[in-house]
C-alpha cells in the first residue's frame, strides 16, 4: 500500500468514526414506540407487513427510523414534517391514516408519539 493510499484510508476511517459518533449521538430515547399492525400498512417506498416495528425519531431533526421489532432490520428512515396532535384525537391513538385506493395498503399519515403533543406527519410524493 502506497503512503498516499494508507493517508486516504485512515482520513476514511476517522470520517467513519465521527459519522457513526454523532449519528449515536443523535437519536434521543423520547419519542420511540412499539406500535403493532394487523396487517399491512404503508410508508412513502415501503410496505410494512403484519408486526410489531419500533418508531423512534431524532430530537429536532425531523427524522423518523421504523425498524422491525423481531430483527432490528431498518425498514425505513426519512424525513418529516412537525405536526400537532388533531384536537379530539384520543391519547392513546399513535397514528393516523390516509385513505388508499382498494387492494393498497392504508398509508400511515402521521405518529405520535405516546404521551407528546406533537407528532411526525411523512411526506409521501405528489399522485400523478
Amino acid at each position: 500500500m502506497s503512503k498516499r493510499s494508507a493517508i486516504v484510508a485512515i482520513g476514511c476511517a476517522l470520517l467513519t468514526l465521527t459519522v457513526l459518533g454523532t449519528h449515536a449521538n443523535a437519536w434521543s430515547s423520547s419519542g420511540t414506540n412499539y406500535l403493532t399492525f394487523s396487517g399491512p400498512v404503508s410508508l412513502p417506498g415501503v410496505t410494512l407487513g403484519s408486526g410489531t416495528y419500533v418508531f423512534e425519531r431524532a430530537t429536532d431533526a425531523g427524522l423518523v427510523l421504523v425498524r422491525d421489532r423481531a430483527t432490528s432490520k431498518v425498514r425505513y428512515l426519512g424525513f418529516t414534517v412537525h405536526v400537532r396532535r388533531p384536537a379530539g384525537l384520543a391519547a392513546d391513538q399513535q397514528i393516523t391514516l390516509r385513505e388508499s385506493p382498494k387492494g393498497v395498503a392504508p398509508r400511515i399519515d402521521a405518529w405520535y408519539p405516546s404521551g407528546e403533543s406533537t407528532g411526525e406527519q411523512f411526506m409521501y410524493p405528489k399522485s400523478r
